[in-house]
Formats: structure tokens, C-alpha cells, sequence
């Protein structure tokens, strides 16, 4: 008996051109980890569609045809989304985007600009709608440490952007090499935020089922 063909996987850079051809307002960086933080959220009511939709501030874009919106639900979904959920493995850490800028004014704004915003999805996409959550101690220390090296991007965009500032390429080239340890640091955190937070959902799922009164 044939067995149905298993269709090829869809590539990071085919769900980048879909969300440029849809105008999606959040850049693919910060996509990846606000999708990340979506899938350990122990978020009430959180779901696929739910982020996806909320990437175009709540509702989908509109499409010429069904096969559109398929096409683009699947890829982030099926594609991106799938992806992501195999970094709840302690084995599968995940690495935030690597990108070469020049030593220069305009190259640190840059690099600090993405990070900010790949940190930023992460702790949006953990607590979505809510103000406030009852993190795992674990996952509440991280958030912390992301929170602290979100403010410390800030800062360093705001002195690459500043013409006042000396613009030295040498000690540029300093900060550029002290990222890689920043990067480091957010990609540890980030991880260990989400063991922290799928490890607390399965014992919540796994006392649930203990507690579950057994009929004869």
C-alpha cells in the first residue's frame, strides 16, 4: 500500500515572506519568541490561533481566497509554532537570531533594538492578556533577568543613538563582543523559564488526572 507523501517543512524564511506579504506589525524575530512564550504560558485560555491572530492586533488579515489563509495559518502553526514546542525539552535549548552588524553607531542600535524586541515577545507571549501570573519560582526568576536586560538594551540603544555620545569604533567593538554573553545570558533564562513552566503544567495535569474519581 502507498503511503500518502509527507509534505516538506516550511522554512523560517517562507513564514518570514508570508508575514511581510500581510503587513504582520511584529517582526519574525520577535514572533519566534513571542510564540515561544505563548506555548510555556500557564495562561489560561492561550492557544495557536489565539497568538496568531493577535500578532495583527486581535484579527487575522483578510485574504483573496480560503487556500490564503490556510497557507498562512499553516505556516505558523504547522510550520513556526510545531517548531518552537520542541524546546520544552531540556535537550533542545533555544537561540535567539544571529546578526552581523558593522562596528558602528548604526550597527549597536540595531543589534540592541532586536534583542529588546525578541525579549520583549518572550515576556509578552508568557503572560498574553494577563497582568499578572502565578509563575513557577524558576520562571518568575527569569522573567526578572529578562526584564533587567531589557532595560540594559534600552540604555544601549538610546547611547547608540545618541549623536552626543563619542562613537569610539573600538569600544563599539567592546560592547558588539559583550552581546554575545547578553545573548547568552537572555537564551539560559529564556529556556529555563520555559522547563520551569511545562514542568509545572504537566504536574498540575498529572494531580488533576490523580484527583479524577474512577467509576467501576
Amino acid at each position: 500500500m502507498a503511503k500518502r507523501a509527507t509534505p516538506p517543512p516550511i522554512s523560517d524564511e517562507a513564514v518570514r515572506a508570508l508575514l511581510d506579504r500581510y503587513q504582520c506589525p511584529v517582526p519574525f524575530h520577535a514572533v519566534r519568541t513571542r510564540f515561544l512564550g505563548n506555548i510555556a504560558s500557564p495562561g489560561i485560555g492561550e492557544s495557536p490561533m489565539k497568538a496568531v491572530s493577535v500578532l495583527w492586533g486581535g484579527e487575522l488579515p483578510e485574504f483573496d481566497s480560503k487556500d490564503a489563509a490556510n497557507e498562512l495559518v499553516g505556516a505558523l502553526v504547522m510550520g513556526l509554532w510545531n517548531r518552537l514546542t520542541r524546546h520544552q525539552e531540556r535537550s533542545a535549548s533555544f537561540r535567539l537570531t544571529r546578526l552581523e552588524v558593522p562596528a558602528t553607531r548604526e550597527g549597536m542600535a540595531k543589534l540592541a533594538l532586536l534583542r529588546r524586541e525578541e525579549l520583549e515577545g518572550f515576556v509578552e507571549g508568557l503572560f498574553g492578556e494577563n497582568e499578572s501570573l502565578d509563575l513557577p519560582e524558576r520562571a518568575h526568576k527569569a522573567v526578572a533577568v529578562l526584564t533587567n536586560l531589557r532595560a540594559l538594551l534600552e540604555a544601549l540603544q538610546k547611547v547608540a543613538e545618541d549623536d552626543t555620545k563619542p562613537a569610539d569604533p573600538t569600544s563599539i567593538g567592546a560592547t558588539l563582543r559583550q552581546f554575545r554573553e547578553l545573548t547568552r545570558v537572555a537564551e539560559h533564562e529564556m529556556h529555563e523559564a520555559v522547563l520551569s513552566c511545562t514542568r509545572a503544567r504537566r504536574q498540575m495535569m498529572d494531580a488533576a488526572a490523580a484527583a479524577r474519581p474512577v467509576f467501576h
